[in-house]
């Protein structure tokens, strides 16, 4: 793996794990029940001991918005000096516009919302929640009426792959700044579902690709997760791995310093085949249940830069 900047950049504290969704590729699978959600107290703690290490923060859960003390919590999020506060959703509550205002009023400044579907349908079979799409399409437009900056993610499921294009061009009609399709992780409810819930790889490449090119063609920042560079040929440039901030994560029972060396170490898994392959040094390969499952097979070294996009050979000074 190439060298990463080891400076924390962003802080995700996990606030609790209740949540108004079912989803049937949720990685936090039976927290809820174990754990609940946090005191007040508890998660204004987290927050002081995460201004230490960086002045931007990511609320997540769980579902954040089903807290009622959300807004007292970004207020105090901004009173200790957070730069960016982004509020990690499913989007639901925010379909009643006035949650987005006493958020956006309390400091928040990003949102980033989850949509996995092109319609309700598909949606709501994966949230487990009637309505859910609805109030997410709602949420969405609520936040860009009110000049918010929204980053959305869908997972890439059995299910929706064959939909990414579709997906994305409503992504684009809803004024979205930037959208991500991120690999589903086999853990959690997601490993229970697994034989639903996993696409191939090679399946889902050429959707993957035109719903990307539908965002590049509209101008909007598009990118993927946890997909391998052999499967991102001419599309290197949309890897987020590249991208992604140097994160520390508070659970409050688990801290995860550097989720950066936590993927490469634990969530992570290559082959022996990926040592042939010219991206090795920049590619963290996929969540490690996958080849598990699967084997290695799919993924086939890439032995020279051909076909790769002139931005990321830039990037990495293999183009001047």
């Amino acid at each position: 793996m190439a060298e990463r900047r080891e400076q924390i950049e962003r802080v995700d504290i996990k606030t609790g794990w209740l949540c108004n969704n079912r989803c049937k590729f949720c990685v936090q699978g039976n927290k809820r029940e174990i754990f609940g959600n946090k005191s007040t107290e508890e998660v204004k703690k987290l927050l002081e001991e995460a201004r230490k290490d960086s002045d931007s923060i990511v609320f997540t859960g769980g579902e954040v918005t089903i807290r009622k003390d959300l807004v007292e919590l970004v207020s105090y999020a901004r009173s200790l000096g957070y730069r960016i506060i982004q509020i990690q959703t499913n989007g639901r509550v925010l379909a009643y516009k006035k949650a987005c205002k006493e958020l956006i009023e309390a400091g928040a400044t990003e949102f980033s919302p989850a949509l996995h579907g092109h319609c309700a349908e598909l949606h709501d079979y994966l949230t487990s929640a009637p309505g859910s799409f609805a109030q997410t399409v709602k949420a969405i437009m609520n936040l860009k009426e009110l000049g918010q900056v929204v980053l959305t993610n869908t997972v890439i499921t059995r299910s929706n792959f064959r939909h990414l294009p579709e997906i994305a061009k409503l992504l684009v009609s809803l004024g979205v700044d930037q959208y991500q399709f991120a690999f589903v992780h086999p853990v959690g409810t997601a490993m229970v579902n697994f034989d639903s819930i996993v696409p191939r790889m090679t399946l889902i490449e050429p959707f993957v690709k035109k719903g990307l090119d539908v965002g590049i063609r509209a101008g909007r920042s598009v990118m993927t997760e946890a997909i391998p560079y052999c499967f991102m040929k001419s599309y290197e440039i949309y890897v987020a791995e590249r991208i992604i901030p140097r994160t520390k994560i508070l659970e409050g029972h688990v801290t995860i310093e550097d989720y950066t060396k936590h993927r490469l170490v634990e969530g992570k898994l290559k082959g022996e085949r990926c040592k042939e392959c010219v991206f090795d040094p920049y590619c963290e390969g996929p969540w490690r249940e996958y080849p598990e499952k699967f084997g290695h097979d799919e993924f086939v070294p890439r032995l020279s830069f051909e076909g790769t996009h002139p931005l990321f050979l830039r990037e990495i000074g293999a183009l001047a």
